[in-house]
């Protein structure tokens, strides 16, 4: 009878220290940082308005 108690006390202390897992929101917001290039744009329309000059003045080049 004392094993008994004994193992069920020991079951008992097991069952209790089960692990939990918390969610929780942030304390503060999320971040997100966003470094655009716009490089590639303004090389097209470079591109585009040179090509429409050379389009115009074909005796300069």
């Amino acid at each position: 009878m004392k094993n008994l108690s004994i193992i069920i006390t020991a079951l008992a202390m097991l069952a209790a220290c089960s692990p939990t897992v918390k969610l929780e929101a942030p304390d503060k917001p999320i971040e997100i940082n966003l470094n655009i290039n716009i490089e590639q744009r303004v090389k097209i329309e470079i591109e585009k308005d040179a090509q429409k000059a050379i389009a115009r003045n074909k005796d300069i080049f």
